[in-house]
């Protein structure tokens, strides 16, 4: 399965242990495509509906549902994992997420 970064997918998070987002959802692909071609596993940030203004997420609005990726919750998973490619995020999103990238993670 051919997956790209920033490509929003379904996939079964579940199980998890704590304060993991669970279930199956919405996801966002971080990890860069040379990881997502050669690699067994993708790295991705679950979509949430819950909107709070955390420093580190970001709202998107994709198929007219409002949500925020979270990226305080990157895991990697295997992509067996995966359910379903849904599409893109569109430019403004993606500049955003490398936006909370850098000031989380990049300091």
């Amino acid at each position: 399965m051919k997956i790209n970064q920033y490509e929003i997918i379904i996939i079964n998070l579940d199980p998890t242990i704590g304060r993991k987002i669970k279930k199956t959802r919405p996801c966002v692909v971080v990890s860069p495509n040379e990881m997502n071609y050669n690699l067994r596993t993708v790295v991705i940030a679950p979509l949430t509906t819950t909107l709070k203004k955390y420093p580190s997420r970001i709202q998107i609005e994709f198929q007219e549902m409002k949500g925020m990726v979270a990226i305080d919750q990157i895991r990697t998973v295997d992509k067996q994992r995966i359910m379903k490619v849904f599409g893109n995020l569109n430019y403004n999103e993606i500049k955003g997420i490398k936006r909370i990238f850098e000031e989380t993670y990049v300091k």
